[in-house]
């Protein structure tokens, strides 16, 4: 009777864990709460709303540079392209399919979302004329600045490559937290807002570990980097070392 109750109960949990094959590997009522989990954003006047401030004035000054353009592309990239120096590899989805699909299926959405509504935090150049990396759009200042979804889906991200290739688990994650300043350096978030992301991605990867969907999926993804091995072309070694040096420069 026991095995039988346990059985039903992982057979439940298996149809909810996951939404088809191709939406979150998370059904809504197995997503962390971001309100509980995430501290709340700096307050108005506080040190840290001012350390905030702070960071954003200076970074302005970026404008203009490499880093600035890292920002800029980090905007809309596409994983494969973004990690490739990281992975050592240059990936398309046509390359690495299941891969591909674990990327895609695997977001914070879910979470960081409830956090953003719950906050409403403005984003930190709203009223100002700061220039910003990216168009100023009613979208993008409708959407709040805390937490970064951005640096949320990035680090999540991180933490999937990283346990997929441990070997190259230091440059993944080193990325990983550059594309999170990015969105600073880029004036779209605070900086608060981008730490917070990280914690998000962080919860979401926990989550993610007990779901059947994801664990499939990241087996598949992993044989097919073995069956891939050293049949795909290296990203160009001298844009590498270019990007490697400007993200080795902490923006703040």
């Amino acid at each position: 009777m026991r095995t039988t109750l346990l059985l039903a109960a992982w057979l439940a949990l298996t149809a909810t864990s996951q939404v088809g094959d191709t939406g979150p590997y998370l059904a809504p009522g197995l997503v962390p709460d971001g309100v509980a989990i995430l501290s709340p954003p700096p307050a108005p006047g506080s040190a840290a709303a001012r350390a905030d401030r702070a960071i954003f004035v200076a970074t302005r000054a970026l404008r203009d540079t490499p880093r600035w353009r890292i920002a800029a592309e980090d905007v809309g990239n596409a994983p494969l392209d973004r990690y490739a120096c990281a992975l050592g590899m240059k990936l398309a989805p046509a390359s690495a399919p299941a891969l591909t699909r674990l990327l895609d299926r695997a977001g914070t959405g879910d979470l960081v979302n409830r956090v953003k509504q719950h906050y409403r935090v403005p984003r930190p150049y709203l009223g100002t004329d700061s220039p910003i990396c990216e168009p100023r759009t009613a979208h993008l200042a409708g959407n709040g600045d805390y937490p970064s979804g951005h640096a949320a889906n990035g680090w999540l991200e991180g933490l999937i490559l990283a346990e997929l290739m441990p070997e190259r688990a230091t440059a993944i994650l080193a990325r990983a937290r550059a594309y999170g300043e990015s969105r600073a350096v880029c004036g779209s978030h605070s900086a608060s807002a981008v730490q917070a992301g990280w914690m998000a991605g962080s919860a979401m990867f926990a989550m993610l570990g007990g779901a059947p969907g994801f664990q499939r999926d990241l087996k598949a993804a992993r044989d097919e980097l073995v069956s891939i091995g050293s049949n795909v072309p290296a990203p160009d070694p001298g844009q590498c070392k270019a990007e490697q040096g400007v993200l080795a420069a902490r923006p703040w």
